[in-house]
């Protein structure tokens, strides 16, 4: 199922204004984080972004398209076990956000154990 289904005109409109590859890498990871478990997705225009919940965690991550790449934020991001080394924001109080770039590697297998992890440390 796509996940974007939901919000796809909201969606369209967030990337709109955005290169078509960072579009595209946002669907991607928005369709990825979406399709986890219990988690839903709502577009917020305000902040430009792709806002995820879940029914017990609540706020887990968010999905920030911006002109050159794609942030995925966690909310709770410093409770994380990173060994990959693929977090950045280690001076933010609580949160810890993935950088993601078109044409660079995408790593799905890491990036939903670290939305798997940011569920479970809030849960």
């Amino acid at each position: 199922m796509d996940v974007l289904a939901q919000f796809d005109a909201e969606f369209a409109g967030l990337i709109a204004p955005l290169p078509e590859n960072i579009g595209a890498l946002s669907r991607r990871l928005v369709d990825l984080v979406g399709s986890m478990s219990g988690l839903s997705g709502a577009v917020r225009l305000g902040w430009r972004s792709v806002n995820f919940r879940h029914v017990v965690a609540g706020h887990v991550c968010a999905v920030f398209p911006y002109e050159d790449r794609v942030a995925l934020y966690f909310e709770h991001g410093r409770l994380l076990e990173d060994p990959e080394g693929l977090l950045e924001g280690g001076n933010l109080k609580k949160g810890r956000f993935l950088r993601l770039r078109p044409g660079a590697a995408f790593p799905e297998q890491s990036i939903a154990l670290l939305v798997a992890e940011a569920i479970a440390v809030r849960a």
